[in-house]
């Protein structure tokens, strides 16, 4: 199937689903790239904890933090639905710096995240963000907003309505009476944008090598495998990645390492039209969207005569 061929059909299949979104897939042996709507920013929810985590890394490098430093962390809310970790805790714990970045990433530790944008404010991570050359992500606000959301506010039986909102209020300019869906106010990013970080991770860049390999470890260790990791983890696969999640949004960013060398960014930004907080099919969808456009880069660089 040509080129043109598969981005239709994959965007009628997303379409058909309830979906639409960001998707880019960069092969990051020769920079070429496939993509729908690549340059559609949305806000990125919990993706933000991987800029975090990498900022956070990089000032114990520069001795700025102690990763061994104590952090007292107080009991969490653990009454709000979807938070892990600490958030769960009854009573006090003291957690170590380098533990909270584990934490942030493995299970996507609000709390824990918390904890470090309370040691390196957003705009710092946004900041140091720049200086390594990388645009178009905005660092806005901490994690705690995210599980403040009309969703919260509603019984389980009721939560479709919050959905239904989110769905139906966003303005033509992607404004929205939701604080954490507006782009102008929330953490945000495109596929491009989270691709570009993944290329600065994975290949030499401004960021420092010690930095980059301690994130890769981290996104290698992520637990939440429910989205995109079935059809990119394999026996002679390595996937490593980061989710987000808030209301309508499901995101997954991460890179694909292949024994025979091969190896490819990965970035999935979605927005649901169907009024439901749980949605195995839209999970499902995205990820065969994202291996189709990896499937289709791998091919098309194998080809006799290919760059």
């Amino acid at each position: 199937m040509s080129t043109e061929g598969l981005l239709r059909r994959l965007r009628d299949e997303l379409d058909e689903g309830g979906l639409c979104g960001s998707f880019l897939v960069r092969d990051l042996r020769t920079g070429d790239e496939l993509g729908i709507d690549p340059d559609r920013v949305l806000p990125t929810a919990s993706l933000v904890k991987v800029p975090l985590v990498a900022v956070t890394q990089d000032r114990i490098r520069r001795g700025e933090l102690d990763g061994a430093r104590p952090v007292e962390v107080r009991p969490g809310r653990g009454d709000v639905t979807g938070l892990t970790g600490l958030a769960r805790f009854r009573h006090p714990a003291r957690v170590a710096v380098a533990d909270l970045l584990y934490l942030a990433i493995a299970i996507s530790d609000s709390t824990a995240a918390d904890e470090l944008f309370a040691l390196t404010p957003p705009a710092e991570v946004a900041g140091t963000v720049r200086d390594w050359g990388i645009t178009g992500l905005t660092v806005r606000h901490g994690i705690a907003e995210l599980a403040e959301t009309p969703a919260e506010r509603f019984t389980a039986g009721e939560v479709h309505l919050a959905h239904s909102l989110a769905i139906g209020a966003a303005t033509a300019g992607q404004g929205h009476p939701v604080p954490q869906l507006d782009i102008s106010r929330a953490s945000s990013g495109s596929a491009r944008a989270c691709t570009d970080l993944l290329t600065a991770l994975w290949t030499p860049s401004k960021i420092d090598p010690g930095v980059a390999t301690r994130v890769r470890e981290l996104m290698g260790q992520n637990l939440l495998r429910q989205r995109l990791t079935p059809d990119f983890a394999a026996d002679a696969a390595r996937w490593s990645s980061k989710t987000g999640t808030v209301l309508n949004l499901r995101h997954e960013i991460g890179v694909v390492e292949h024994a025979d060398g091969q190896a490819f960014a990965v970035a999935a930004l979605t927005e649901s039209r169907v009024p439901a907080a749980i949605q195995p099919e839209a999970e499902i969808l995205m990820a065969r969207v994202a291996r189709a456009l990896r499937d289709h880069l791998r091919a098309r660089g194998a080809a006799p005569g290919a760059p």
